[in-house]
């Protein structure tokens, strides 16, 4: 029998309608994938190296899954293909973005997946959301906890920190 393992994901958006793309991919991911769904409030962020291009909202989203790395990176590019994600270029604008932040406690290392996610340590819009829904999450390669992390990008970045949405309960 599989032992459900505990997930992080990183959601992003900054074309369209950016809180319904996040919105229904986490109804997909809730749906089969992740069962104790959670998800940390929406924030919205710069894009990064100051590119040209609209800001986007961003969140993670926790949960426990039995389904294997590589299944699971299958899983979010089925859910962005199904919203409508274009692949054009790198760090380009999208509808929406899913990555594997982490996968417990496990570190993937190839060509296809790479876990924790590399970049995670560089981006507040990854670590603050992270920090809100995880607060005792350790990075599994570094062994720094989440509140180390974001004390050390605040120490180290000077850019504007990604605001948290104001929402308003709106059935749909």
């Amino acid at each position: 029998m599989t032992t459900a393992i505990l997930v992080h994901l990183g959601l992003g958006s900054n074309l369209g309608n950016r809180l319904d793309f996040l919105n229904q991919a986490c109804s997909e991911l809730s749906a089969v994938t992740l069962r104790d769904f959670r998800a940390s409030a929406i924030y919205e962020s710069e894009p990064l190296l100051q590119m040209k291009q609209p800001n986007y909202y961003n969140q993670v989203v926790c949960g426990w899954t039995e389904l294997s790395p590589v299944e699971l990176l299958e899983k979010c590019q089925q859910i962005e293909n199904l919203l409508g994600r274009v692949r054009k270029e790198r760090w380009g604008s999208r509808n929406i973005d899913l990555d594997i932040l982490s996968y417990g406690n496990e570190i993937v290392d190839t060509e296809k997946l790479k876990i924790p996610h590399p970049e995670m340590e560089k981006r507040s819009f990854v670590l603050l959301p992270l920090l809100e829904l995880s607060p005792d999450w350790v990075h599994p390669e570094s062994g720094n906890s989440i509140r180390m992390l974001w004390e050390k990008w605040l120490k180290t970045n000077d850019e504007e920190l990604p605001q948290a949405l104001k929402t308003t309960n709106q059935s749909s």
